[in-house]
């Protein structure tokens, strides 16, 4: 049967058209200005001349960023700390999450177990005594220290829960009648078939390490120890005007807090925004499925 398609019909899909554009830019525009600000002068950006177009453009903000061996030193370690991160957080994830996607039956602490990640996840000690903790276990200036800072992560930890519970009993159990192990299960049946669930996990995995600079400050003790986003954090309040040449002392007065963060903002988003299109086919199935349960 053909569908009619009337003047109503038309005017929905118009309308939809227009919500979706409007959204659309609602995401990209923030972007651009962001990106327009941070090539902007300091004169133009403060005086609020700056719409999606860099008004005087220039490269100061970029160079008093990019100009020092310790931003690349910074990046690399923000680099390290990420990929670290990958390989901690997805194992141990996958780990915990298959027995306590097990029935109570099949796993008898699986309620008591899982109460103590979320209260954990909405209690914590602080930060003096998390301090502390990793003081003592020698994590301070350390990659490993910052990768494994924030402890398990509880909300992606129910979001692999939830999803490995979606994922056919009667593959498991045929397995086992076949005579394979739990750990053959998990590594040839379940993990194959997370791709979804792994990809997500991934993802905030990056975006939460790669953006953080608090852990940095707090564990890092010099300079050569930050990530990224912590040295561009403290770009800002350490300047030291007795250690500068005549030509960063202009340059310094060449630029505003309003380029820099425009600068440090853009900055941050390029990598993520070169990874998220090769995960994002998988995103939307792993939230989806991965969704807490009524």
């Amino acid at each position: 049967m053909v569908e009619k398609k009337t003047a109503g019909y038309y005017i929905i899909q118009g309308t939809f058209v227009v919500i979706l554009v409007l959204l659309a830019l609602s995401c990209l525009l923030p972007l651009l200005y962001n990106l327009a600000v941070s090539f902007s002068s300091k004169e133009a950006a403060e005086a609020g001349l700056v719409a999606f177009w860099p008004v005087d453009f220039t490269l100061n903000a970029y160079k008093e960023i990019m100009g020092e061996k310790a931003f690349f030193v910074s990046f690399l370690t923000a680099v390290k700390r990420v990929a670290l991160a990958l390989l901690i957080t997805l194992p141990v994830l996958t780990m915990a999450a298959y027995p306590l996607a097990k029935s109570k039956h099949e796993f008898a602490p699986r309620n008591m177990i899982l109460w103590i990640f979320v209260f954990c996840m909405l209690f914590s000690g602080g930060t003096i005594p998390w301090y502390i903790v990793m003081k003592a276990y020698g994590l301070t200036n350390s990659v490993f220290g910052l990768a494994v800072c924030g402890g398990i992560p509880v909300f992606n930890l129910i979001l692999m829960v939830n999803f490995f519970q979606d994922i056919p009993k009667e593959l498991e159990e045929a397995a086992m009648v076949d005579g394979a192990g739990a750990w053959y299960i998990l590594t040839h049946i379940v993990v194959p078939l997370s791709k979804p669930v792994l990809a997500t996990i991934a993802l905030f995995t990056i975006v939460t390490h790669w953006n953080d600079f608090f852990q940095g400050l707090v564990l890092s003790t010099g300079e050569k120890y930050y990530p990224l986003q912590t040295y561009i954090k403290q770009l800002i309040f350490q300047v030291d005007t007795t250690t500068m040449t005549a030509e960063q002392i202009k340059q310094a007065s060449m630029m505003s807090n309003t380029t820099m963060n425009a600068a440090k903002i853009f900055i941050s988003m390029v990598p993520v925004l070169c990874i998220y299109p090769f995960l994002q086919k998988y995103f939307v199935t792993g939230i989806t499925l991965g969704g807490v349960k009524e």
